[in-house]
């Protein structure tokens, strides 16, 4: 089991302090930080900023948001970055959705696989350098021929010469399709809410995607990215503490994270078996009554998406994680002591 840091996205500032977590994971062994973006800070400037100070641990994005760039863009973002860290990038995506995709990039949210698909193509054939790039699907037209273009538009090679044909790229993803189509294009996923007990539910959406023609992957070199909470406590109340803390980041995804219409978080939790709970958290939050929505979250959910409890209990729920087929797990560490510790425990 390898530990990322995720250091995730900035609030109405910079935070502060992140040079010395990023450090302290570091030396520590952790495998890698990772970088995120909503509508404010992006995931690539700060992964280089703070990764300027490293030079063993690897550097990943959990997520970039496909719709805010073109796909030679991304792949510009991922060429430079992985010469400037000497091959170290893992470059990590995900749609989004489409309060964020149509609302803030003013892109159409429409046909999510299919865009993913050709984004994951494009993006290999600007690092393969074989050839210059086209692509003939509709929604990234390469050269772009469509409405008021002037017809000049050729296909390019890029200038720079990637440091890797092959860098590592990761799908962020949760329904059945997306998650099948990521085991087939990707070499690893980033769930978002991946727990022990809800594992079996994803296994046969992998197993669909293992199995198709022209698979990257098998499920033995398939990278399993989970995020989750992880704090070792000294009691049950403490323990019930954390929890309490927990409580309404939860109630937050499955109840205020996307319009009614279309929370694709709060479909997982119906998939988990929570589809009263998710429906009645949804209405009360939507509704501006957040308190009443986050009460409702019981504690074996919050119990079960984490990792919280005395170091044994801690050590034996990673264990657990771990024979589900994650392969790391993205940690949100509060100060380089905690990094330490945690290292330490599951060395």
């Amino acid at each position: 089991m390898k530990l990322g840091l995720q250091l995730g996205y900035w609030g109405a500032q910079p935070p502060q302090g992140v040079g010395e977590l990023v450090a302290a994971a570091e030396d520590a062994g952790f495998d890698a930080i990772f970088t995120a973006e909503a509508w404010g800070s992006d995931a690539f400037t700060p992964l280089a900023w703070w990764g300027r100070e490293t030079s063993r641990i690897k550097l990943g994005t959990s997520i970039v948001q496909m719709s805010g760039r073109a796909p030679t863009s991304i792949a510009m973002h991922l060429m430079t970055l992985d010469h400037l860290s000497n091959g170290r990038v893992i470059l990590g995506m995900g749609v989004s959705g489409p309060q964020v995709v149509e609302g803030w990039y003013g892109q159409p949210f429409g046909k999510p696989l299919a865009r993913t698909r050709e984004v994951v193509e494009i993006i290999r054939k600007v690092l393969a350098r074989q050839d210059k790039v086209t692509n003939d699907g509709p929604h990234y037209p390469l050269p772009y021929r469509g409405e008021n273009s002037v017809g000049l538009g050729k296909p390019l090679k890029p200038i720079v010469h990637p440091l890797r044909a092959d860098v590592p790229i990761w799908l962020g993803a949760e329904g059945p399709k997306n998650v099948a189509q990521t085991a087939e294009i990707a070499d690893g996923w980033i769930p978002i809410f991946y727990t022990p007990k809800s594992a079996g539910m994803y296994q046969p959406w992998l197993d669909e995607g293992f199995a198709r023609p022209g698979a990257r992957r098998t499920r033995a070199d398939f990278e399993i990215a989970a995020t989750c909470h992880l704090q070792v406590v000294d009691s049950a109340e403490e323990k019930a503490a954390v929890i309490d803390a927990m409580r309404p980041f939860v109630a937050l995804y499955m109840g205020g994270m996307g319009a009614k219409e279309a929370n694709f978080h709060n479909q997982v939790f119906v998939r988990m078996g929570y589809e009263d709970l998710a429906s009645e958290v949804q209405d009360l939050y939507l509704n501006g009554e957040k308190d009443r929505a986050t009460a409702l979250i019981p504690d074996e959910l919050v119990d079960d998406m984490h990792i919280i409890g005395t170091a044994g209990e801690v050590k034996e729920r990673v264990a657990q994680w771990e024979e589900t087929g994650v392969t790391t797990l993205l940690l949100s560490c509060r100060s380089a002591d905690e990094i330490r510790s945690v290292a330490a425990l599951l060395a």
